[in-house]
């Protein structure tokens, strides 16, 4: 028969236990502090961040930025969404699509673009071969049900989307759909963000329209292209969205079109990035790079071919 343990052996056993846990806490915090987990000290949205950076650092995009602003806070704000947050941002190159991605990246996560629950995907280089669709859509679904899994508050990026294959994005649906969770696992809380160049003919046409009528670009309203845009992508046979369950199934939130930016956006974005660089602000410098840069229609020369893309590289030419 065991012996009893003497009291004093017990309360030194419980006292090691206790201490033991304690260190193990500690231990734990450490961790937490130094490696990015899926916790708040790691995940938290900073409102007024997203709202100062549209402001100070998106330009001519009145009706993304408001869009943008509105939906990410309503749904971070949302402990308990029905469904994930899914955003279509449309327009040409330059426009801003990627930049406010990371702008929403970096008010969400305190490793912005470089946190490991941010994972983007490039069409040409992620998905570049047809012949293997099938692979990819298997692909594509562990990869996000990993992710997932591994931290509800994920982000999935998907840049190129009218270079997709058609039918690949479908693989999908189910993540983005209405599901408490599926097979255990829940996505209402994850963000997924789309870009394409798709549609951007369509609202060149609409802010052309409006310049030569002498109207206000701010007068463009979300109803004047929303509708259009997501009609066109959604019949464009070369898409990624090519009459995908996504937008049959109303499951995209919001389709934000991107504004092609004038000259005087464009002198905007080289004194922002002169002071992303900690530079003296130089209107004389930001007039040159932004005069240097090719505009169409070529009799009228309105809007930037490559809106703000290449002006980083321009302004160390200049500087």
């Amino acid at each position: 028969m065991a012996e009893a343990l003497e009291p004093i052996s017990t309360t030194i056993a419980v006292g090691m236990a206790a201490a033991l846990t304690g260190i193990l806490a500690r231990y734990q915090n450490i961790f937490y502090h130094f490696h990015e987990c899926c916790r708040p000290e790691w995940i938290s949205f900073n409102e007024t961040r997203l709202k100062t950076d549209l402001e100070s650092k998106l330009f001519g995009q009145h009706i993304a930025s408001r869009i943008i602003l509105k939906a990410v806070n309503g749904f971070m704000s949302n402990d308990n969404p029905k469904k994930p947050l899914v955003l279509s941002l449309h327009g040409w190159t330059g426009t801003g699509k990627n930049f406010v991605s990371k702008l929403i990246a970096d008010s969400i996560y305190a490793e912005g673009m470089q946190s490991s629950f941010v994972h983007v995907f490039t069409s040409t280089l992620h998905f570049p071969h047809s012949e293997h669709i099938a692979t990819y859509k298997s692909q594509l679904q562990q990869w996000v049900r990993g992710n997932v899994t591994n931290c509800e508050r994920s982000m999935f990026i998907f840049d190129e989307m009218d270079k997709m294959h058609p039918g690949l994005i479908d693989s999908i649906k189910p993540y983005l759909d209405y599901y408490d969770k599926l097979d255990g696992v829940s996505y209402r809380k994850s963000i997924f963000i789309f870009l394409s160049n798709a549609g951007g003919d369509g609202i060149i046409q609409t802010a052309l329209d409006f310049w030569r009528k002498g109207r206000d670009r701010k007068e463009i309203e979300l109803k004047d292209l929303e509708t259009a845009l997501s009609l066109s992508v959604f019949n464009n046979n070369k898409s990624g969205f090519f009459r995908t369950s996504l937008i049959d199934k109303n499951l995209v939130d919001f389709f934000v079109p991107f504004l092609p930016l004038e000259y005087r956006h464009v002198v905007q974005c080289a004194l922002a990035e002169m002071r992303a660089k900690r530079l003296k602000p130089n209107h004389d410098v930001a007039d040159k790079v932004a005069r240097d840069l090719v505009y169409f229609p070529k009799s009228e020369r309105v809007f930037s071919v490559k809106g703000c893309k290449t002006i980083e590289s321009k302004l160390d030419f200049y500087m």
